[in-house]
């Protein structure tokens, strides 16, 4: 029965021999002391004796080297390399040393520098070229997702636009286009500092 196991795992692990003892000095127990073992198995420990134990007991083990991490339920994306061009070997087939810096972005052409912008969206690129080009007084404007550049002083300027001739890209005709009377509301201006 239940209570005779208990009594047994009781008598194993030595606690009647310190109520018997506190019992004969007439002290009153204020602290019991239970044994780490049977606050994990109270009936005693039980040896694993069936190979199903012992299969989980191997498998628990093994999991412990494969914990699953966060990243596992996240969907695994696609790489698409490049398409690299067999070009012949008189060519360079390596990148020119410092070629991803701000400075060698800014010793380009401002034609070089909006086909990059414009050619190569996403890329690292892409941000050195714009970086370079706002050095060069150009503004993106967000609407029209064209880059411009003051022709003279603006003849209006107030806190929601100005007002002036503007030099702008056209990307469709790829050219330097001038306009005159534009009004560049700021609220499409690209002002973030790509530092």
């Amino acid at each position: 029965s239940l209570k005779s196991m208990a009594q047994e795992a009781v008598q194993r692990a030595g606690l009647d021999q310190h109520h018997g003892q506190n019992a004969r000095r007439g002290v009153a127990t204020a602290q019991a002391h239970i044994p780490p073992l049977l606050g994990v198995a109270p009936l005693g420990p039980l040896p694993l004796s069936s190979q199903e134990h012992q299969l989980q007991f191997q498998m628990m083990e093994a999991s412990f080297y494969h914990m699953p991490h966060p990243s596992d339920s996240e969907r695994t994306r696609v790489y698409l390399p490049r398409n690299i061009c067999q070009t012949p070997l008189y060519y360079n087939q390596v990148l020119l040393p410092h070629s991803d810096s701000v400075e060698f972005f800014q010793r380009l052409s401002t034609e070089t520098l909006f086909f990059v912008f414009y050619y190569m969206e996403g890329t690292k690129a892409q941000y050195l070229a714009a970086k370079a080009l706002k050095k060069q007084s150009w503004r993106f404007h967000t609407k029209y997702m064209m880059w411009f550049q003051r022709h003279e002083e603006p003849k209006v300027i107030n806190e929601e636009y100005e007002q002036g001739t503007y030099i702008y890209f056209d990307y469709e005709k790829w050219g330097q286009r001038k306009k005159e009377g534009f009004t560049f509301e700021y609220k499409y201006l690209e002002d973030r500092d790509l530092n």
